[in-house]
C-alpha cells in the first residue's frame, strides 16, 4: 500500500520503508539519488528531487521506493504496479524511464547506499 503526504513537493512512499524492510530481510540494498530536475534547472528553479529504492540483495527484488519531488503521485503509481507484480531491480534497469520526467531516474540507479548498522 502507497503512503501519499500532502505537501509540496509531492512526497511518496510504496511499500516497505527502510526500517520495516530490515525487520523482514537481513540483506536488502538502499539505491538513492538526488538532482534537480532538468525543467527546473532550465527554468532557474532551485528544487531537487530525492528518489530511492528498497531491494532485497538475496533476490533482486524491489520493495519499496520513495520519491520527494514534482509528480511524486503520479510517478510512483507507476512504479507501485511493478513493485506489486515482483518486479526486480535488473528489470527496472533494463525499462526504458518515462521521458521526458523525474522518472527516468528509477530505472539508471546504480550506486547503493552505504548505511551504519
Amino acid at each position: 500500500m502507497a503512503l501519499i503526504i500532502a505537501c509540496l513537493p509531492s512526497a511518496l512512499a510504496d511499500r516497505s520503508i527502510g526500517a520495516q524492510a530490515r525487520e523482514k530481510h537481513s540483506d536488502i540494498d538502499i539505491y538513492k539519488t538526488s538532482f534537480t530536475p532538468m525543467k527546473n534547472a532550465l527554468s532557474g528553479l532551485d528544487e531537487k528531487t530525492l528518489i530511492k529504492m528498497i531491494v532485497v540483495r538475496s533476490t533482486d527484488k524491489v520493495v519499496g521506493l520513495h520519491m520527494i519531488g514534482a509528480d511524486a503521485p503520479e510517478i510512483t503509481q507507476g512504479m507501485a504496479v511493478a513493485i506489486r507484480a515482483g518486479a526486480t531491480k535488473a528489470i527496472f534497469d533494463s525499462t526504458i524511464g518515462i521521458h521526458p520526467t523525474a522518472a527516468e531516474e528509477f530505472v539508471t540507479l546504480r550506486e547503493v547506499l552505504v548505511l551504519a548498522k
